[in-house]
């Protein structure tokens, strides 16, 4: 078989049935790849502090899963590339840089790599998560010889992680995918594979229909007495010499152990003390361990991408990329009030929707995936997700205003099932003339924009007066706080003036859209903002919200427009209802501005632009244990307390370009309070930010740095806001659900206030019943625990993604915590296809490749998924030629392959309705090597790449 001259590490197949499963895919970067894909990784792996480190120093989890995702991100943009006739070239190593050649020819505009970013954390994330959730669970680590049940964990992860791509609910599949790679890594560090003499990756790991051969049971000794606690290696060498396969037992609480057995080992671990002595763990390099540490980050990185390999076939390639958030710029999701009364704005919303695909159409700003939520009363839903614009045309066109009359309707109900079905930071925007009826919504809603932080816009054409029947009356004033509270804006208009306001949408339904300024007065005041702007920032735009104001903008030069003014020196200003869209010129002047508002009555102001200079971030708290570190907080963070933020700066050509000057969490409402945190360099643009002193009420997070491309200041903020509380909810989702069957979750919540009973609300956008207490007594500073049941119903689709909503609540007091749960039907089937080659004809292809062009050869292939779930989907996944395959329904589907002698190699593979990934391989590479002159250039260039990932 064939195997590229460079292999970074050494090429392996396992022939089973026919099939070649490639088990150690790290191996197949050409040249020009290896030397991208590094650059990549020592650009993005940061935040190594945050999680357990498979290795102390260079490797970690964090490290090890960056390595492979970004390898495995840039094949597949590459394949990408190569089926869409494009060149696949990074002009560098930001993830910035990659993002913009994966995209390709539609790229031509701004582009951010934040979607980026924000996947890979949400994966680092949940893969440190483990060591936290699941410190104490042999399983999860591949402790005390937990072999079956570790395996259990990954192959039930995995399929949890296909069925969730394949029902676009991506988020869901990167926090499985997380957790899963830590189990699998640790497998290399905390057993004794390496040990055993292994180099390549244990695939039967990720193969469940692959037996678990030679483990030690649970009366066989393993390790020798190791009274320092560092010997090399104390594997007994019975063991060796079987080969028995044995990990370390980690005693957190209990020094006990079976006899003989072999320790984990660290302070962390209570057993080390028991004889045997010491420990197996290669988690951190040691001048007694440097070889097999080295062996288990090789092996773990290796195994990592076989698993990502084999998520990417059976995604697919465009769904893996989207799983790893690159994708075309925005999601544009619309939820439409459809009573008898919005004729007109629907008929708006359409306009809009039309407008965004035909004008947006080929560019880097055509939407990456359209959402579309009807609601009426009482009525609200389905949801309607799309790629294709031709449908999102067609399901918008089917839209009619009926029924309703002027009841309020189900807004916010139809709010929630976008908020939970539509990408994070997503732009969703709402049309509607009526209050909510579902108004105890309200809590829920903000706790979802607080976690997924979206953009939420109202577009109301009602009266103020409306009312609806209820013990809480409803009014447009809580869509406006709603709106506030996601960074969005509350546009209030007549049915007729409804198409000058939605410019708003073309506007923000854009890429690399970011926010420079927001605030809000209520009461109204008169009150001059300064504001920054810099050389990066493009189509800039003013919004002002508020009636009986008056406002003067002034430029770093003194020239000043105010708001009577519609063409001005400075730009454009339109207005419609409450709204005033001030566009500034192409050729804005960087440097600070001042905008002076004056007015009795509550107003908005909202500055944004185009740049690829934004930053990510999420509150954080510190967890203990034998891995200390980082996690994300759920809900929000604790009064009384510092406030811990992970912070990501990212920039056009990758963090080394920019310089962070001050973060800070700054009020929007009312007098504004700014305190600024304390900052940890982590490297490569992260930053761990500390504020000592939190404002009271709503904050956002501000940031000021130097652009040192232009040498410009630049001024950034967050849009959602947050708060404080006294209030803290635990709970941690660690499995998947089944259709028809209870799922019991634990949770605990704990105030740092007044104790006393605490109402306990918990709602899910799927309606699924639940049951849970609807109070707890609580004292203070003690945790109580509590159960939620929910029972997903028999019909539920395999894939489908639950989202809870958690509340505890006493007086104004309350935090949240929002999960989600994939309810996955049980998978019995985990036979990969089969393929069978039946004839290879290459008789015409001859040796010199000068006539290459001139022949073809054939190759024909039986498939067949045995008694499993039938055949989902065939790809080629190498080669230039031309594949055919008959039905898929067959019992054998016969596949047909012809290509020029110049293309020598075929992949393509075969994946069920379940995930399973089967292969065909096939090389009519003659079996003389390459030059040794270009044998040498290769080998120098692997070299290069090895010591670069070493270092």
């Amino acid at each position: 078989m064939f195997s590229p001259p460079c292999t970074v590490k050494k090429y392996i197949y396992v022939e089973v049935a026919g099939l070649h499963i490639t088990s150690q895919e790290t191996s197949r970067l050409n040249m020009t790849s290896a030397l991208v894909t590094v650059l990549l990784v020592l650009g993005l792996s940061g935040h190594s502090v945050a999680f357990v480190p498979i290795g102390g120093g260079v490797s970690t989890h964090v490290s090890i899963t960056g390595t492979a995702l970004l390898q495995k991100v840039t094949e597949t943009c590459r394949a990408v590339a190569e089926a869409a006739g494009y060149e696949f070239k990074p002009t560098g190593s930001s993830p910035e840089e990659l993002v913009q050649a994966c995209l390709g020819p539609t790229a031509t505009g701004e582009v951010s790599g934040a979607k980026f970013h924000s996947a890979l954390q949400e994966i680092y994330t949940q893969n440190g998560l483990v060591d936290r959730d699941f410190v104490n669970s042999a399983p999860h680590h591949f402790n005390s010889e937990a072999f079956i049940d570790g395996r259990r964990l990954i192959t039930e992860g995995v399929v949890a992680i296909k069925a969730n791509i394949r029902n676009e609910n991506f988020k869901a599949a990167r926090e499985t995918l997380g957790r899963v790679l830590h189990t699998l890594q640790d497998f290399y560090s905390h057993s004794n594979w390496v040990e055993l003499g292994h180099t390549e990756p244990y695939i039967n790991l990720i193969r469940p229909d692959l037996p678990l051969e030679n483990l030690a049971d649970v009366d066989t000794a393993t390790c020798s007495d190791c009274a320092s606690g560092t010997c090399p290696n104390p594997i007994l060498p019975i063991i060796l010499k079987e080969k028995k396969l044995t990990s370390g037992y980690l005693g957190i609480f209990s020094a006990d152990k079976p006899k003989g057995k072999c320790s984990h080992g660290g302070a962390g671990d209570l057993s080390s003390t028991a004889v045997p002595r010491g420990g197996i763990s290669k988690d951190e390099r040691r001048s007694d361990n440097i070889a097999f540490h080295n062996a288990a980050v090789n092996a773990a990185t290796a195994a990592t991408l076989q698993l990502l390999q084999d998520i990417r076939f059976a995604a697919g390639d465009n769904d893996f990329l989207r799983m790893m958030g690159i994708a075309r710029s925005p999601v544009v999701a619309f939820v439409i009030d459809t009573t008898g009364s919005m004729k007109d704005d629907i008929d708006e919303a359409r306009s809009v929707v039309f407008e965004i695909i035909d004008s947006k159409k080929g560019t880097q700003d055509e939407p990456s995936e359209y959402i579309l939520v009807p609601f009426n009363d009482p009525d609200f839903g389905p949801m309607i997700r799309t790629s294709d614009p031709n449908k999102m045309k067609s399901e918008i066109s089917k839209l009619t205003a009926k029924g309703g009359g002027d009841l309020p309707e189900m807004c916010l109900s139809g709010l929630q099932l976008a908020l939970t079905g539509a990408p994070a930071s997503s732009h969703i925007y709402v049309f509607t003339d009526a209050t909510a009826k579902d108004i105890a919504l309200k809590d829920t809603i903000i706790a979802l924009i607080r976690t997924t932080k979206s953009t939420v816009s109202f577009f109301m054409t009602g009266s103020r007066s409306r009312r609806r029947r209820s013990l809480r009356a409803a009014t447009f004033d809580d869509y406006k706080d709603m709106a506030l509270a996601s960074g969005g804006q509350a546009i209030q208009v007549s049915k007729g003036q409804l198409p000058q306001a939605t410019d708003v949408i073309l506007d923000t339904s854009t890429s690399a859209l970011v926010t420079v300024l927001q605030r809000a007065r209520n009461p109204g005041k008169q009150e001059t903002f300064s504001f920054m702007l810099d050389d990066s920032l493009k189509n800039i735009t003013i919004y002002v919200t508020g009636t009986a104001l008056t406002f003067t903008l002034t430029n770093p030069a003194d020239v000043v427009q105010n708001q009577n003014e519609a063409n001005g020196k400075l730009g454009t200003i339109k207005t419609a209802g409450n709204l005033w869209r001030f566009r500034l010129n192409a050729d804005t002047q960087s440097g600070t501005w001042k905008l002076n508002i004056n007015s009795r009555q509550a107003y908005t102001l909202k500055v944004t632009g185009q740049s690829t200079i934004t930053f990510i971030y999420d509150f954080v708290e510190s967890f203990e244990g034998p891995h200390p570190g980082y996690a994300v907080l759920s809900g929000r963070p604790q009064a009384g307390q510092p406030a811990t933020l992970m912070l990501s700066v990212i920039g056009r050509k990758g963090p080394s370009s920019l310089s962070v000057g001050n973060v800070s969490l700054v009020t929007v409402s009312g007098s504004e309070t700014m305190n600024n945190g304390k900052m940890t360099d982590m490297g490569n643009g992260d930053l761990l930010v500390t504020v000592e002193a939190v404002p009271e009420g709503e904050f956002v997070v501000s940031l000021k740095g130097t652009d040192k491309e232009s040498k410009s200041e630049f001024q950034r903020q967050s849009t959602t806001q947050m708060s404080v509380s006294k209030v803290d909810i635990k709970a941690v989702v660690d499995r998947s659900a089944e259709p028809g069957k209870s799922f019991e979750l634990p949770f605990s919540v704990r105030t740092q206030g007044p104790g006393g009973t605490y109402s306990i609300q918990a709602k899910n956008d799927k309606n699924i019943p639940m049951k849970f207490p609807s109070s707890l007594t609580l004292t203070t500073g003690q945790y109580a625990n509590a159960t939620l049941t929910i029972t997903p119903p028999p019909s539920t689709p395999s894939g489908t993604d639950v989202t809870v909503t958690l509340e505890a609540k006493s007086g104004t007091d309350s935090n949240y915590a929002v999960l989600r749960i994939s309810v996955v039907t049980k998978v019995t089937d985990f036979d990969p296809p089969l393929c069978k080659v039946v004839s290879v004809l290459a008789d015409k292809c001859t040796k010199d490749v000068s006539q290459c062009e001139s022949f073809e050869w054939e190759l024909s292939a039986n498939i067949t998924d045995g008694n499993g779930t039938g055949i989902d989907k065939i790809t080629l996944q190498q080669g230039q030629g031309n594949l055919t395959y008959t039905s898929l329904s067959d019992p054998v589907v016969l596949a047909n392959y012809t290509a020029s002698c110049c293309s020598q190699i075929v992949e393509f593979t075969a994946v069920d309705k379940v995930g399973n990934v089967g292969k065909c391989y096939q090389s009519i590479v003659p079996s003389a090597g390459p030059p040794a002159l270009t044998l040498s250039l290769s080998l120098w260039l692997c070299l290069l790449v090895s010591v670069l990932i070493e270092h």
